[in-house]
């Protein structure tokens, strides 16, 4: 599961930005309220990043309030001077204000995904509502959005930049899209359903890091690991000692645990009661559930849409993407679904008769058989086993063919840091450099699943690239993942899967890297959804692809590289489960724009009805759950993909398209990655994405490529 791009957990601070691009880093006067508080003064660190060592839970209110008066005198400045609106003294100094509030909510959002605890979490709760209110009183600042629209309706008089132009219209539109233009009526409301949401989204987060926390599967009996493989067996192991229950064994809903249960452990019983509870997190009418709080959501979020004049909130979300519409994300999700129902049935039909063959006494294939039954037809037919991979891809070895492969691409070097302070003892930094030796920026790195980190993997910034007062200010991001551990003496071996994800997240860490923008609401990836992916995605395909994968595969012991008959395997495997994969996929997509589609006075009191019928709806088979059930869905009730979700596969037609580029004219070629630098990586959004899109490919992007790749147009 590819998260992609993370929100910070509190993600209504400055709703009239994105949360990638809240107010951007100025030099402000500190009030040292705290002397002890490190927000409280320039941080004096290597590169500036945040002094995570000194950092306290008991930091973040105090600098919280002090960020919002901070931005507030920074406002009242703006509306009480005396001369007229300029895009210098309104729109810059809009865009240039906040610096505090962003940097102290920087931390609080990451760390709250990333090692959170009981206090931070509360402390997330208090503040949201508080931050909540402070970006209306922005957004809703008559004074101050009469400024800005002076400047917006005398643009067509003003000698600005491309850039220039493009923030202008952005701020005027966040206003407009905020609210500003709402009768006092009506803002009032807003505001309050702008409170309700941000507690909201919180909470239904830590509920589901909760449940994900809480549930085990205890295993006292040898027999019941029968089909593992010793390094899942292994894991649980230490799982168990972990949690002092010596001589048994341990699976979790975290990924590396339930997927390879689901995927080799012969009991099927046992199967079946990690697969159920794995679907019914979120659902158990208790402290944690979240049907009530995703059901309000949806309810706010329509009742939001139309206040501000949208049909319903996939309108007022879209407005802002490369979609534009619901209808055009339904025409394609729609397309893409005719065409993989039929393969999904069609691997369901196979998976049967497998498991008929295999003594399946006539039981009918369930959820929590096809991934067992799937892998053992993957041997079947392509002699594929998931783990001869595994040796080939140890951690280490990943991160080195990524470092090697951003290195013929684009000249980046990557030198480890020990002397910089990390959020948790895991994590890991590295010094990025151009080429010439020139410094880029810095990267976090953090692997492993831990009860503190949310599910998932994602990327994130601690600092945005920008121009300030003359000067470069370089990036600070963040990759955080949940891979397989290191067991005993054996290192971190990834699946294939995981190497995927490693490879997308580092995507999306370029962006933010490569950014060379101005303005820092336009930086690395501030730009649409259904456009941030496709670099995250594209970087997906030099991962299996056969010359890529001799240069990094090498086996942890011997150092041998991956050899030509697994690289075979490999490939003739590609269209494999194509039709779960898929489907499962774009069953999730279609019950977001179901739910954010609706009508206040449509929205359903019964979730998982509503969750029901809208899968029968659309013929989705038994055996295949949507990837995210309504309770856990993860994106678009806590992570900022509410009708979004689809981006994923809008940009995988970018990303196949794009890829040609490189699998006609070479892998590596410098010439074609320089221009998708120079087109898409560095542009942030400066620039109509398709637009930037169309710098780099020549031509908009055609779909074919895409149902190629997975089977979905064998004969185009």
């Amino acid at each position: 599961m590819k998260v992609g791009l993370s929100l910070f957990a509190l993600a209504t601070v400055m709703t009239a930005f994105s949360p990638d691009t809240d107010m951007p880093h100025v030099a402000t006067h500190f009030v040292d309220t705290t002397a002890s508080n490190p927000f409280f003064s320039v941080y004096k660190t290597p590169f500036a990043v945040p002094p995570f060592d000194q950092i306290k839970p008991d930091h973040f209110e105090p600098a919280i309030e002090e960020g919002i008066r901070q931005q507030t005198a920074e406002i009242a400045a703006i509306t009480q001077q005396k001369a007229a609106p300029t895009f210098a003294n309104t729109i810059e100094a809009i865009e240039a204000s906040g610096d505090l509030l962003r940097r102290v909510n920087t931390v609080l959002g990451n760390l709250n995904g990333a090692n959170t605890n009981d206090q931070l979490q509360k402390i997330a709760q208090t503040v949201a509502p508080k931050l909540a209110k402070h970006s209306d009183d922005i957004m809703l600042n008559a004074a101050l959005f009469g400024r800005v629209k002076a400047v917006y309706e005398g643009r067509n008089k003003l000698k600005l930049s491309g850039d220039q132009q493009r923030l202008l219209e952005k701020t005027y539109k966040n206003f407009v899209r905020n609210g500003a233009a709402l009768n006092s009526d009506k803002q009032q409301r807003l505001r309050k359903i702008n409170s309700e949401l941000s507690v909201l989204t919180l909470k239904f987060g830590q509920n589901l890091l909760a449940e994900n926390n809480t549930y085990t599967l205890v295993i006292d009996k040898a027999e019941d690991l029968s089909g593992l493989p010793a390094s899942v067996v292994a894991a649980a192991a230490e799982e168990a000692k972990k949690r002092k229950l010596d001589g048994k064994w341990v699976f979790t809903l975290q990924n590396p645990s339930i997927m390879p249960f689901l995927q080799y452990a012969d009991n099927r019983s046992l199967r079946e009661r990690i697969f159920r509870a794995y679907l019914e997190r979120g659902n158990h009418n208790d402290a944690h559930d979240n049907k009530a709080i995703m059901a309000n959501m949806v309810a706010l979020r329509a009742e939001k849409a139309q206040l501000l004049g949208y049909s319903n909130h996939a309108a007022y979300v879209l407005e802002e993407s490369m979609a534009q519409t619901p209808e055009k994300v339904a025409q394609l999700l729609n397309q893409l679904w005719s065409a993989t129902v039929p393969v999904a049935k069609k691997e369901a039909s196979d998976l049967q008769v497998m498991m008929d063959k295999a003594g399946g006494q006539g039981e009918k294939l369930a959820g929590w058989d096809w991934r067992y039954y799937a892998e053992k037809l993957r041997k079947e037919k392509y002699a594929l086993d998931e783990q001869e991979l595994r040796p080939y891809f140890s951690l280490e070895s990943v991160r080195e063919g990524i470092f090697m492969l951003t290195n013929r691409l684009y000249g980046l070097r990557f030198e480890r840091r020990t002397d910089v302070p990390v959020y948790h003892p895991e994590a890991v930094a590295y010094e990025v450099k151009e080429a010439d030796g020139r410094h880029l920026g810095l990267i976090y790195m953090d692997f492993f699943p831990r009860a503190s980190k949310r599910g998932g993997a994602w990327m994130t910034s601690y600092r945005r690239q920008e121009i300030e007062n003359g000067k470069n200010i370089t990036p600070v991001v963040s990759i955080v993942c949940n891979f397989s551990k290191p067991t005993g003496n054996t290192p971190a071996l990834l699946t294939l899967d995981e190497v995927s994800t490693f490879f997308h997240e580092f995507g999306h860490a370029l962006h933010g890297l490569l950014s060379n923008v101005h303005y820092g609401s336009q930086s690395g990836t501030s730009v649409p959804r259904d456009f941030v992916e496709l670099p995250s995605q594209i970087m997906e395909n030099w991962a299996v692809e056969p010359e890529m994968l001799k240069l990094f595969a090498k086996h942890y012991q011997t150092g041998a590289p991956i050899p030509d008959a697994l690289i075979d395997k490999i490939k003739q495997s590609s269209l494999f489960n194509q039709g779960f994969e898929t489907s499962e996929y774009l069953a999730a997509s279609l019950l977001d724009m179901a739910y954010h589609t609706l009508k206040p006075d449509a929205v359903p009191t019964d979730v998982l009805a509503f969750e029901k019928q809208a899968m029968d709806k659309i013929g989705l088979i038994d055996q295949i759950p949507p990837r995210y059930r309504s309770t856990y869905f993860q994106h678009i009730f806590s992570g900022g993909y509410s009708a979004g979700y689809y981006s994923y596969i809008w940009s995988a037609v970018l990303d196949a398209d794009a890829f040609e580029v490189f699998k006609q004219k070479g892998l590596f070629d410098a010439k074609s990655a320089q221009s998708f630098r120079k087109n898409v990586l560095e542009r942030g959004g400066t620039e109509d994405p398709m637009t930037l899109y169309r710098k780099f490919r020549g031509s908009e992007p055609d779909i074919k490529p895409l149902l190629r790749r997975r089977g979905l147009l064998k004969d185009a």
